[in-house]
């Protein structure tokens, strides 16, 4: 035997052990059927040479809000241009920080199907024409709702991928990685689904644009986000466990900013999944019976704080955005504590709790976790990941804060039957959660009272006076 073939045994053994055990098998020849019309690597790279000599056409928040304040036929052809420059820019720099992956993990077909699929959808929206009315404003609309729903399942498909490659690449190289890549995937996403948003509002007569601007809520509620996700939360960990904590809300409950409901959605969600099962589960291991209730989750609620306003030395315009004050506002941000008494994380774990793949859960969790996901990009199927399946296009229907329906009702027609897999994930959920909280300058802080619980700090920018975030 070769010094080449020693080397794949390992990685072919592993490959061929995980995709024997695998509910939905998956083979490297399967890729271009799994990803049909996906252009090989020298068809596109002429495409890929030219869009990486573009320059970034940086987006601020402040310019996000202009093309949907006030809507107008111009500002969403504006909007369409804009997207069609840089959509193309993004997903060409993924398809080649895939392509630079170490040539066993690229072969990894879950790795392999990203990849195509990333291809893909880079050259049908370089080689998108020009938008220059309404109507063809429509089949840009339509082709974008398309390539939302077609990278549904990237997350959970690179998570199998790396699972399976963590022996050829470090931790750190894969946290790299993937922070690059989620970053990526949020700036594609939002600008994507505030261009479907804008549009549909227009067609709509301008409906909802008193409370929305796009996908971005201008009075989003903590309160009633908490009370969504924790009934999302609650009804899948009485599924799995037969018993759920109850959820206590203090501090400013009324309070509203102005924020992006499907990434508020997402955080609350990762973090109430952590916080319910730890503390279900810690109540079982103590051996306490129904007669004695399950500890509750507390969540304390702080009002973004004022400041006083930094005079601007630019000129006051007529025209400037209602949102964002003419005067320069120091950053300031909606707060929220989760507390539970759940146990907390042990010390020899503590410094793992940000790293991808880590997981408290047991092995048989998350094993069940990765046979819940359906990997044909269909979007369909629960499993820890069902957020990232459906909370684009969901959000887009225009449910937030309602009474549990779009996103979530969705999650829990798909999810609830899938039990343990979808309370305990892959250990993506908390590095993703920060991910999100920390793209518009925000943070996520987790503390440990090891035998006792755990504290979650999340502190939120509110997003009118988040002029300095760029968008990408």
């Amino acid at each position: 035997m070769n010094h080449t073939t020693s080397l794949w045994r390992p990685y072919l053994h592993s490959a061929t052990r995980s995709t024997r055990h695998s509910r939905r098998q998956f083979h490297l020849g399967d890729i271009h059927s799994a990803v049909p019309d996906a252009p090989s690597p020298t068809e596109i790279a002429p495409l890929l040479e030219e869009f990486a000599k573009h320059s970034p056409r940086p987006l601020t928040l402040p310019k996000l809000f202009s093309f949907g304040q006030p809507l107008t036929a111009e500002s969403i052809l504006e909007s369409a241009s804009y997207v069609l420059s840089e959509a193309p820019r993004l997903f060409g720099s993924r398809v080649r920080n895939l392509e630079a992956l170490p040539f066993i993990v690229g072969m990894n077909p879950f790795i392999a199907r990203i990849l195509a699929a990333h291809r893909k959808s880079f050259k049908t929206i370089a080689m998108f024409p020009p938008v220059t009315s309404l109507e063809e404003n429509t089949r840009v609309t339509a082709q974008l709702e398309a390539l939302v729903q077609a990278h549904a399942n990237d997350i959970p498909t690179m998570a199998k991928g790396f699972q399976e490659c963590s022996r050829y690449m470090t931790p750190e190289e894969i946290s790299e990685f993937l922070d690059s890549a989620i970053r990526n995937r949020i700036a594609v996403r939002l600008i994507a689904e505030q261009h479907i948003a804008l549009s549909r509002a227009l067609q709509n007569g301008g409906k909802k644009v008193e409370e929305y601007i796009g996908v971005i809520h201008l009075a989003c509620s903590p309160k009633q986000m908490i009370r969504m996700c924790g009934s999302f939360v609650s009804e899948l960990c009485e599924a799995t466990f037969g018993s759920a904590p109850k959820i206590i809300i203090d501090g400013d409950v009324d309070s509203t900013f102005v924020y992006v409901p499907v990434h508020l959605e997402y955080i609350l969600t990762e973090i109430l999944k952590n916080a319910f099962r730890a503390s279900v589960e810690r109540h079982h291991k103590q051996g306490y019976s129904s007669r004695h209730p399950i500890p509750p989750i507390y969540i304390t609620i702080s009002p973004p704080g004022s400041e006083t306003p930094i005079a601007s030395s630019a000129p006051s315009s007529s025209t400037a955005h209602p949102f964002i004050s003419k005067h320069k506002q120091r950053p300031h941000f909606l707060s929220m504590r989760i507390r539970d008494e759940g146990g907390g994380v042990a010390e020899s774990n503590i410094n793992k709790i940000f790293s991808y793949s880590f997981t408290t859960a047991g092995r048989n969790s998350v094993s069940a976790s990765m046979d819940d996901i359906d990997f044909s990009g269909s979007g369909g199927g629960g499993g820890p990941y069902a957020a990232q399946h459906i909370g684009g296009m969901a959000a887009l229907d225009g449910s937030y804060g309602g009474g549990g329906g779009g996103l979530f009702g969705e999650m829990v027609g798909r999810g609830v039957q899938v039990g343990t897999g979808t309370i305990a994930g892959l250990g993506y959920g908390l590095p993703m959660s920060r991910l999100y909280a920390k793209y518009f300058g925000g943070s996520l802080d987790f503390i440990s009272l090891d035998g006792w619980g755990s504290d979650v700090f999340l502190k939120l920018r509110c997003l009118d006076d988040a002029e300095d975030v760029v968008i990408g």
